[in-house]
């Protein structure tokens, strides 16, 4: 019986210390499933500096880009539940990915502990300058006269959801080319190597105003305030609509003080107006969600990205 207590004591005393110490009291890691540069890169470096400010420990940005962010949620699902490693995740790995892959090597519900949607964003389709079609119609028509001569990148499942769905209700065929990131398919763009290629609005935007590219359309229900003169698809293709979404996420089990104190923290930072001009230069609005109303959006989510991703004709890989 005595050796049993020691036992329980020595198991479990390092757990009963770690729960007793203020959270956090060590670096925590925030894990990106795409790119540096990459819109969910820009999004989690300013959430990162925030619950740093916040909190008081280093929240350090970690880029693992690859299937479609699976490599990512994989390892946060698997990390240990306490705080110390989160993930800023997006629709693609959180949403899409059950639609997108025959086999997941995490599930998006069972395996995180959802912390807080932070905003959502568009995507606009980008070409270089001196591409022939100038207009959002003459580019359908440009593609409908070229049929498989034009090539498109993808990054995420907003760009290959888009994608799909411009080649189904536009009734156009294009050659997909996919990317750990849609930073990369942007430089392929601009380098000759793909003919377009949906981006994120924080992306999008950088490039237009450096002239470097040239936006066709964007894929919100209406145009961007931040770039007016630039039509929406719906325009063209009534009923075309996709957006985005980032959120905070947390492995499952994580306790829930430590959820609550990160969210607590999120909302705070949210409601900062110059974190919300941040994110508005990133072409994202923010939409605050807490736990629960989070974990019952992406259960949402996976139902209708199996819908858009059928209805656009996409095949798991």
């Amino acid at each position: 019986m005595k050796k049993m207590l020691i036992l329980c004591i020595v198991l479990f005393a390092p757990l009963a210390y770690a729960q007793s110490q203020p959270y956090p009291s060590r670096p925590v890691k925030l894990v990106v499933p795409f790119p540096a540069g990459s819109a969910t890169d820009q999004i989690a470096r300013v959430m990162g500096q925030q619950l740093q400010e916040a909190l008081g420990q280093p929240f350090v940005v970690e880029n693992k880009p690859g299937a479609q962010g699976a490599i990512a949620s994989s390892e946060v699902a698997r990390a240990a539940p306490d705080g110390y490693t989160l993930m800023v995740g997006t629709n693609t790995p959180l949403a899409a990915n059950p639609s997108l892959f025959r086999k997941l090597s995490y599930d998006p519900v069972k395996d995180f502990a959802p912390v807080a949607r932070l905003g959502t964003i568009s995507f606009m389709i980008l070409v270089r300058p001196d591409f022939p079609a100038k207009s959002l119609k003459e580019f359908l028509s440009y593609s409908k006269n070229n049929p498989g001569k034009l090539s498109a990148g993808y990054g995420s499942a907003g760009s290959q959801v888009s994608q799909a769905m411009l080649r189904s209700m536009g009734k156009i065929d294009f050659i997909d080319v996919p990317y750990k990131g849609l930073p990369q398919a942007i430089t392929d763009v601009l380098g000759g190597q793909i003919s377009f290629t949906f981006a994120d609005l924080a992306n999008a935007l950088a490039q237009i105003k450096g002239g470097k590219l040239r936006g066709i359309a964007v894929t919100a229900q209406k145009r961007s305030s931040l770039a007016p003169e630039i039509p929406a698809i719906t325009e063209e293709l009534p009923g075309y609509e996709l957006i985005a979404w980032f959120a905070l996420v947390a492995p499952a089990g994580t306790p829930p003080l430590v959820v609550s104190r990160l969210y607590d923290t999120t909302v705070q930072s949210l409601n900062k107006p110059e974190v919300a001009a941040r994110f508005n230069t990133l072409g994202t609005d923010v939409g605050l969600m807490n736990p629960d109303q989070l974990g019952d959006f992406i259960r949402s989510e996976i139902a209708k990205w199996a819908r858009l991703a059928k209805e656009a004709g996409i095949q798991p890989e």
